[in-house]
């Protein structure tokens, strides 16, 4: 069965779009790093989004509930997914009893909730003791520097990396890991040959509204996910946090 693809709002990613490709990988590449926290584990996808990244865990996870607010995300991700159970929810009252799941997975997905406390404490509630709650978010300090508002309309609350940590500490949870996703070699030679910021030559063509350079989407098909660095050194200079925090 031909499932058609979610279209791209500028909310969530999804795979197979060329000129999706560098931010799918970007989140890619966190994915498969976390993803060693999900092996054997009931986890739980808090805000799934397109679907792709649960089901890469459902690869080493015993079972993933893959949630998402949006109706026709949901339904989506039941139909190109089969593998997942796919279940609509509010993020606010997770629909899960309490200590249910070995692990919350919840990838690029904080920065665009209200109550970011009220969620924490829901992932606190439905996670077994000893379980996880795996956190990435972009990095307030680089993706909107400067500013007391998201750059990202659909972004209501971007943390720095003491932000996060205060936020986690605060719902409860013990730290294991705040590390954060820069660019490796690969990456850092394109930036250096787009004026010193891949990023920032995509987001020129897109406000622009003009077409694409051609060496340009040739640079941003290239990307694979391994060409992105998990360190954590200079945590404030970093493009995205990714955080490990653990249940006592």
């Amino acid at each position: 069965m031909t499932v058609e693809p979610l279209p791209l709002t500028g909310e969530r990613t999804v795979p197979g779009i060329v000129e999706e490709n560098y931010w799918f990988r970007r989140h890619e590449a966190a994915y498969l790093d976390l993803v060693r926290h999900c092996v054997g584990a009931v986890v739980l996808e808090a805000g799934c989004g397109e679907g792709y990244g649960a089901a890469l865990i459902a690869g080493r996870a015993a079972r993933v509930v893959a949630l998402d607010y949006d109706e026709t995300t949901a339904a989506h991700v039941g139909r190109a997914y089969p593998g997942l159970t796919a279940v609509r929810g509010n993020l606010a009252a997770l629909p899960v009893r309490d200590a249910g799941v070995d692990v919350v997975a919840n990838l690029q997905v904080i920065e665009h909730l209200w109550d970011q406390e009220g969620f924490l404490a829901e992932c606190a509630r439905v996670l077994r003791p000893g379980g996880r709650l795996l956190v990435t978010t972009p990095n307030r300090i680089t993706f909107s520097p400067g500013r007391d508002t998201p750059l990202n309309p659909f972004h209501t609350r971007e943390l720095a990396p003491a932000e996060l940590r205060d936020l986690l500490v605060g719902a409860g949870l013990e730290v294991e890991l705040l590390a954060g996703l820069r660019h490796g070699p690969a990456l850092r030679a394109l930036d250096r040959a787009f004026g010193g910021s891949i990023i920032d030559a995509q987001v020129a063509v897109v406000l622009g509204g003009g077409g694409w350079p051609a060496d340009l989407l040739a640079a941003v098909a290239s990307v694979r996910a391994e060409d992105f660095e998990l360190t954590t050194d200079d945590l404030d200079a970093s493009l995205d946090l990714v955080a490990v925090a653990v249940r006592p």
